[in-house]
C-alpha cells in the first residue's frame, strides 16, 4: 500500500473521531469549501486560511472593545443620589402636621473625582486598549512563522519518502539482478552480496517508517490552525518558498535594532508603558481632596389650626481630606511607579530576547547558504558520477557489489541531506522575518483598521 495513501487513510480516521469536536471548523466551512476543489495542499493555501482563522485575534479584540467601553465609563461621574425621608415626626400621635420640626425631605448629592482623577483614568485605560492591535499584528507573525515551519517539515518529511521510494525501486532491481547472477554461478557475486542487498532494502523500509511518523507529526501540528480536511491532502511537491523581508546579509546592526525597535511585540509593550505612566499621574490625584455636594428641601405641613409653616432648604459641601497619606496614598504612588518601571524592565528584556535570537537564525542561515552551495554545485554531483562509475564497473564485473550499493546509498543520503539544508533555510528565513515583522505587509496590516480618535 502507498504511504501516502496510508498517512491519509489515519486522518481520515482521525475525522471520524473528532467530528463532535469540530464546532469551531463547521463556522468557518464556507473558508475551506475555498480549498475544497484543491487536490494538494500548498504553502499560501495553509498561511491564509491559519491567519484568517486564528480565534486568537477574535478574543483580543472582544479584549479590547471591552477595554474602550471600560474607558467610557470611567470618564463619567457616579450616579447621583437621591434620598427620601420623613424627619421629625411624633411618635404620640404620627401626625405629619403636629410638630414644626416634621418634614418631608427630599436631597440630592454628587460626589466628584479627585483632581483629574476621570480623565486620567479614561486616558490610561484608552492608552492600555491601543496595544491590543500591535500584539495582533506580532500574533499573526508568530503563526505565520510557525505555520511555515510546520509546512516545511511536512514536505521534508513528504519529499523524502518520495526520494526513497524511487531509490527503492532501483534496489529491488539491483537485487533481482545479483539474485539472477548468483543462480547462474557467473561474475563474482557472492551470497553476502544477496544478503546485504536485502538488509539495505530493509533499512530503507525502516526510514520510511521513520519519515511517515515525521509527516504525520508535522500534519498534526498544522491542525491547530488547519481542519482536517485540507491535511488528508498531499502536499504540493512545488511550492513557492518564504520570501526574505530584507536582506539579511547587508542588514546593518543600527538598521537591524529600529526594525526590533518597531517590531510589533516591542511598540505592544511601549503602549502598556504609557499607559502605566498614565496610571503613576492617576495615583498622585489620590492627594488631593475629594468634593461632595448635597441639596435637601424639606416640606412642612402647615399648622392644625392652618397657619403656614415655611419649607426648609439645605445645601452642603463635603470634603475628604488626604491628611494621613503615609500608609494609604504614598504606598500608591509608589506601587504605580514600581509597576511602570517593570513593565519598561520587560520591554527590553523582550528586545534583548529578540536580537538574541536574531543573531542566533542569522548564524545557522550563513552556514546553511554555505553547505547549499556545496552540496548543489560540488558534492551532488560527485556522488551522482560515483554512484554511475560503481554501477558501471559491476555490469562489466569489474566492480563488487558493496561498491555499487555503498554508492547508491550515499547519493540518497547526500540528496536527502541537500534536501534538508534547503528546508532549513526556509524556515530560518521564515523566522527571521518574524524578527522584522515590522516591514511585513501583511502583518502591519492589522494595524490599518480604523482606529477610534484618542479621548
Amino acid at each position: 500500500m502507498n504511504y501516502a495513501l496510508k498517512i491519509n487513510a489515519v486522518l481520515c480516521c482521525l475525522t471520524l473521531f473528532s467530528s463532535a469536536a469540530n464546532t469551531q471548523e463547521e463556522k468557518t466551512t464556507g473558508a475551506i469549501d475555498e480549498y475544497s476543489s484543491v487536490r494538494t495542499l500548498n504553502l499560501s493555501h495553509a498561511l491564509t486560511y491559519a491567519l484568517a482563522n486564528d480565534p486568537w485575534l477574535s478574543a483580543s479584540r472582544h479584549q479590547e472593545q471591552a477595554i474602550m467601553a471600560q474607558s467610557i465609563m470611567a470618564g463619567t461621574l457616579p450616579d447621583p443620589t437621591l434620598t427620601l425621608g420623613l424627619m421629625n415626626l411624633p411618635t404620640n400621635g404620627y401626625a405629619f402636621d403636629q410638630e414644626g420640626m416634621t418634614q418631608f425631605k427630599v436631597s440630592l448629592s454628587q460626589k466628584f473625582s479627585r483632581g483629574d482623577s476621570l480623565s486620567l483614568k479614561q486616558k490610561s485605560l484608552f492608552q492600555s486598549s491601543k496595544q491590543y492591535p500591535w500584539q495582533r499584528a506580532d500574533r499573526l507573525a508568530q503563526v505565520k512563522a510557525m505555520v511555515t515551519e510546520f509546512w516545511l517539515n511536512a514536505y521534508r518529511a513528504q519529499y523524502s519518502i518520495n526520494l526513497i521510494e524511487k531509490d527503492k525501486e532501483l534496489f529491488t532491481q539491483l537485487i533481482q539482478i545479483t539474485e539472477a547472477s548468483y543462480a547462474s554461478t557467473q561474475g563474482k557475486t557472492r551470497q553476502q552480496d544477496i544478503i546485504r542487498a536485502q538488509l539495505e532494502l530493509t533499512r530503507l523500509e525502516d526510514k520510511l517508517l521513520i519519515l511517515e511518523q515525521q509527516l504525520h507529526s508535522a500534519k498534526n501540528r498544522l491542525a491547530q490552525w488547519l481542519p482536517i480536511t485540507m491535511l488528508v491532502k498531499s502536499l504540493d511537491d512545488k511550492f513557492i518558498p518564504p520570501v526574505a523581508l530584507t536582506h539579511f546579509n547587508t542588514l546593518e546592526f543600527s538598521q537591524l535594532m529600529q526594525l526590533l525597535m518597531a517590531h510589533p511585540a516591542i511598540v505592544a509593550i511601549e503602549q502598556s508603558v504609557l499607559a502605566k505612566q498614565t496610571q503613576v499621574s492617576l495615583a498622585k490625584q489620590s492627594y488631593k481632596p475629594q468634593i461632595g455636594v448635597n441639596v435637601g428641601y424639606g416640606y412642612r405641613a402647615d399648622t392644625p389650626m392652618g397657619q403656614s409653616r415655611a419649607d426648609l432648604l439645605s445645601v452642603g459641601v463635603s470634603i475628604d481630606l488626604p491628611l494621613f497619606t503615609d500608609n494609604r496614598q504614598d504606598q500608591h504612588v509608589k506601587s504605580a511607579i514600581s509597576i511602570t518601571e517593570a513593565t519598561k524592565t520587560q520591554k527590553r528584556v523582550a528586545l534583548q530576547k529578540l536580537k538574541g535570537m536574531y543573531f542566533k537564525e542569522y548564524s545557522q542561515l550563513s552556514q546553511l547558504q554555505k553547505r547549499n552551495t556545496l552540496y548543489q554545485n560540488i558534492l551532488l554531483v560527485q556522488m551522482a558520477e560515483q554512484s554511475q562509475a560503481t554501477l558501471n564497473a559491476y555490469t562489466r564485473d569489474d566492480g563488487d557489489f558493496s561498491d555499487v550499493m555503498q554508492a547508491r546509498i550515499s547519493e540518497l543520503n547526500a540528496k536527502i541531506d541537500a534536501l534538508n539544508i534547503q528546508v532549513d533555510q526556509h524556515i530560518i528565513i521564515a523566522r527571521l522575518n518574524y524578527y522584522i515583522s515590522s516591514l511585513d505587509s501583511q502583518v502591519m496590516g492589522e494595524l490599518r483598521e480604523e482606529q477610534p480618535d484618542e479621548h
